[in-house]
């Protein structure tokens, strides 16, 4: 593949989010939207004249194309990916990556053995806020990572349950953002686990808990890095980024009255805002034309998926710890 004209594109799996991998791409200078592909046709035909291509059955489709978004349930994302990989495309495949750890290393030995470039889509790494604090990190010497991803019950299908599903985001964050390995993972949930809480122990000292809910009236989607020096907060939603510095605490007299009042010094870096999704996929393309490797790479999808399952065992089994390595 040579950096010379646009990427030939195609998406597979026009449900709610494949829409918009084809919405992006089509306004991807570098990248030309060949086709698309459904199993509802339907679907593919209305996609495919919003965005001025064509609706295409999958083996034609993965034929004419260079390269390809997979945005499809989990449970057909291994089959798929390996007829992409046999057809000698490049494949973006949503997260999760696999189901089955095993699959996913097969897949990542096809993409290597054909020279393929194999990236998972896991969108949050291309959250500007979450480069932000990419850029805050290496003055901290980090103690603690909080992460909260809550909402009400979606009205769309999912098999996917919610670790998979939500937390998962914020496990590749905390993957991405530390050099360690997940010594000890701890996690319970309730009310048949739409809401789960885990406790992660990384082997540099340093202790992280993930909510993740289907269940709550409030949408939270947030990350907090408590260091010695500070707290850094992200909100991945407004895309915005504060430093929480040390307080200044005293107490003052109101009307005979002592209280106690602390003042917080609070600074907000500029974050260059802009869509997390079209990031991603410019990243994707510039990878498959210039043969560079992908931000987020086949084995970045697996090391979060057996993640994954060590707390899935750790909710549905009898004891609450789980041991062994991960991360970096």
């Amino acid at each position: 593949m040579t950096d010379d004209g646009p990427l030939r594109v195609g998406v597979v799996g026009v449900g709610s989010m494949g829409a918009h991998h084809a919405r992006v791409y089509a306004n991807t200078p570098d990248a030309e939207l060949v086709g698309v592909a459904d199993t509802d046709w339907d679907r593919a035909t209305e996609v495919a004249e919003k965005h001025g291509t064509r609706a295409l059955n999958r083996g034609t489709l993965l034929q004419a194309v260079d390269a390809v978004s997979v945005v499809v349930p989990t449970r057909f994302h291994a089959p798929i990916v390996r007829e992409a990989l046999e057809a000698d495309t490049h494949v973006l495949v949503e997260k999760p990556f696999v189901d089955d750890p095993d699959e996913g290393r097969e897949l990542i030995a096809l993409a290597d053995r054909n020279d393929l470039r194999l990236q998972v889509g896991h969108i949050e790494r291309f959250n500007p806020a979450v480069r932000a604090l990419g850029d805050v990190l290496p003055e901290m010497e980090v103690l603690a990572v909080d992460a909260r991803r809550l909402g009400p019950p979606v009205d769309r299908e999912n098999a996917d349950g919610v670790v998979e599903d939500l937390m998962i985001h914020d496990l590749d964050v905390v993957l991405s953002l530390f050099d360690a390995d997940v010594a000890e993972t701890y996690a319970a949930g309730v009310d048949g686990d739409p809401h789960v809480a885990a406790t992660l122990t990384l082997d540099n000292g340093v202790l992280g808990t993930l909510t993740a809910s289907r269940i709550t009236h409030q949408k939270v989607r947030e990350l907090a890095v408590t260091g010695r020096e500070c707290r850094v907060t992200v909100d991945y939603l407004t895309q915005s980024v504060k430093i929480h510095r040390r307080s200044l605490p005293g107490y003052v007299e109101s009307d005979g009255d002592v209280r106690y009042r602390s003042e917080s010094v609070v600074e907000r870096p500029q974050v260059a805002n802009g869509e997390p999704l079209r990031a991603e996929l410019e990243s994707f393309v510039s990878a498959a034309k210039t043969g560079s490797t992908p931000e987020v790479t086949g084995e970045d999808g697996l090391r979060a998926i057996e993640l994954v399952r060590r707390i899935r065992d750790a909710v549905d089994g009898p004891e609450a710890t789980v041991a062994g390595t991960g991360g970096r």
